[in-house]
């Protein structure tokens, strides 16, 4: 089984930064895409960042510029750096890891969840 833990959420102002970690732990051969989502209620869990195990990244257009995903392999952690925090950024972020338990298997696993609240 493989657990996904978020950390770093929290409350800023509107032009402030925070920084969201998601550590994987478990036992798999391999993680292979990460990426960070969020939601708010009443509307579809969005993707806002993915990022490749060869660290090629994509972004949704609303924060193209402001977040920046990372990822440490060697610690199994994502990272987003979120900066020029706006108050339609404020949501529960979700991390995601498309994980081969095996070279044959693959699974899809989410984090529990983080709040972001920005304030204007």
């Amino acid at each position: 089984q493989v657990r996904l833990v978020e950390s770093g959420g929290g409350l800023e102002q509107a032009g402030g930064s925070l920084r969201l970690s998601c550590a994987a732990s478990g036992s798999f051969f391999r993680i292979n895409a990460m990426g960070w989502y969020r939601q708010t209620p009443g509307k579809q869990r969005e993707l806002v960042a993915i990022i490749t195990s060869g660290a090629s990244t994509n972004y949704a257009d609303s924060v193209k510029g402001r977040f920046t995903i990372s990822r440490d392999n060697a610690k199994n952690t994502v990272y987003l750096q979120m900066n020029s925090l706006k108050p339609e950024d404020t949501a529960d972020y979700y991390c995601n890891a498309l994980v081969s338990l095996t070279s044959w298997r693959t699974e899809d696993y989410w984090g529990q969840g983080t709040q972001v609240t920005v304030s204007s």
